[in-house]
């Protein structure tokens, strides 16, 4: 899978921001150092800078795409950004930062589940993440259809339904002595513009494994799937005279230290 496309994810950044002010505004405590799992571009580090002015702030991405976009566009002098790894930061022994916090990034990791103990144990005072929880939209139902057809599926294979857990499962997960959890889920109606929004909205993040196979593999096998996929995107989302609606459901989770 090629690297991540910081301006093309960028193109939606007050959408997808959103579910990162709600979960930073459910956090508790106030943390003087910020871990952020999964920083992106650095978009979000002002979030963080109006909640806690005088924290200080690491930004750890594995995109070494996101990572220089962070450090190329910031002007904030107390955080900096490093390329890392979600899986290796978890196996890291001893405590970490005060606040440990990730948003839609944690899906992306296989076996997630397995490290949100780990990633919580790395927290002095909280852990918290966002994640979507659209896999069984049609966004994503179609994504899969569409690419298990010929001739697309030679080249892809199945494309993994990549399915987060539900609130009450990641409170299974992380509740246990010593901890206060909070989880919740939202759903967003997001209003796009302009022609095929939707198509631009997942092919910058859902829909990207898929096209970077296909576009890698042959670029009008790319054009063509991205031709088949739109127009099953617009049936399935209809535009409408004020704009294309996107029903996006996310799901919270906050473990704070009792």
């Amino acid at each position: 899978m090629a690297d991540w496309s910081p301006a093309h994810y960028l193109r939606f950044g007050d959408e997808r921001s959103r579910p990162f002010v709600e979960l930073v505004a459910r956090v508790p405590s106030a943390p003087a150092t910020i871990v952020d799992l999964g920083c992106g571009p650095g978009h979000l580090t002002a979030v963080l800078r109006a909640r806690w002015p005088g924290a200080s702030v690491l930004g750890l991405d594995s995109s070494p795409a996101m990572i220089a976009s962070a450090r190329a566009d910031s002007t904030d002098d107390g955080a900096r950004y490093e390329l890392a790894d979600v899986r290796d930061y978890a196996a890291a022994p001893g405590a970490g930062a005060d606040l440990v916090i990730s948003n839609a990034a944690l899906q992306w990791v296989p076996g997630h589940r397995d490290l949100l103990r780990p990633l919580a144990d790395t927290a002095a005072q909280t852990f918290a993440f966002q994640v979507p929880g659209n896999h069984d939209a049609p966004s994503h139902v179609l994504l899969r259809e569409v690419a298990a057809r010929a001739p697309y599926a030679d080249v892809v294979g199945p494309v993994e339904r990549r399915a987060t857990a539900d609130p009450d499962e990641y409170l299974d997960l992380l509740a246990r002595p010593g901890w206060q959890v909070d989880t919740w889920e939202t759903t967003y109606t997001h209003l796009l513009t302009g022609p095929d929004p939707v198509l631009r909205w997942i092919s910058a993040t859902g829909a990207r494994p898929t096209l970077d196979a296909l576009g890698t593999h042959d670029p009008a096998l790319r054009a063509r799937f991205a031709a088949e996929y739109g127009a099953a995107l617009r049936q399935a989302y209809p535009a409408r005279g004020y704009g294309t609606p996107l029903a996006f459901r996310r799901v919270f989770a906050v473990a704070t230290r009792g």
